[in-house]
């Protein structure tokens, strides 16, 4: 074992974290701090030097991007016959915010997440912080290890011990009903209103966003106004905590 790594579990002063990281991990970080970046929510941002808060939001924008990368890669592999809508929609329910969080959960992630306390309800049903905090972990991996590393951690320890994807695949969660039956009951007016393409009609891709009373939520984009539809629901959904 190299000698960083021996003063990282046993001599350093956070030799406890780097401990409670390779349990979780199943390996010993490099770059701590951005772990530590990782698990502090926007709550809990430190101000930086130039007045810049510190928190794990970037590490989230950018861990979505690799997840999503890697869960693409995945399913390309695992369907090889199933067409782009198919595996788009395995893709959303596999990455699915309440997924995420309950992932987080699993993993104890709440022992580890700092937040405050008074101001976020980690057990509310529109909390995202867990999921939040895994998206910003994969971010932080990414940053330290690299793509390849980071895709194998997500293969190997995430998604084949606690995803079974041939189930979701037998799952069908319609959104939009589900959103328009919570919208009747709570005497909320809905509407999924076009919007014009930001790359132009060229594209050929429909872009639908979600209104409830008058205020607008998620936007989806698809090459069918159905699918498209369908995302928006599903986000504004995971928005709502629905």
């Amino acid at each position: 074992m190299p000698l960083s790594r021996i003063y990282k579990l046993h001599l350093s002063p956070d030799r406890k974290y780097v401990k409670a990281l390779k349990n979780l991990l199943g390996f010993v970080p490099g770059n701590l701090s951005l772990y530590k970046m990782a698990f502090r929510h926007r709550s809990m941002a430190l101000v930086l030097k130039n007045g810049a808060k510190s928190s794990n939001e970037r590490l989230e924008f950018l861990g979505d991007a690799v997840l999503g990368s890697v869960v693409a890669e995945v399913l390309f592999k695992l369907y090889p016959y199933k067409e782009e809508g198919f595996l788009t929609e395995m893709r959303s329910k596999i990455v699915r915010r309440a997924n995420l969080n309950q992932l987080g959960r699993k993993l104890g992630f709440q022992e580890l997440v700092e937040f405050d306390a008074k101001t976020v309800n980690v057990s509310s049903k529109q909390s995202s912080l867990l999921g939040d905090a895994f998206e910003a972990l994969i971010g932080a991996i990414y940053l330290d290890k690299g793509y390849n590393f980071t895709k194998d951690f997500l293969a190997e320890r995430i998604i084949k011990p606690h995803i079974d994807i041939h189930t979701l695949e037998l799952t069908e969660t319609n959104f939009k009903s589900k959103l328009i039956e919570w919208c009747q009951r709570h005497s909320k007016d809905i509407s999924f209103e076009p919007m014009a393409n930001p790359d132009g009609d060229s594209a050929k891709l429909f872009t639908v966003q979600v209104t409830i009373d008058g205020e607008a939520m998620a936007s989806g984009t698809d090459y069918s106004k159905k699918n498209a539809e369908k995302f928006a629901a599903e986000k504004t959904c995971e928005q709502l905590g629905i």
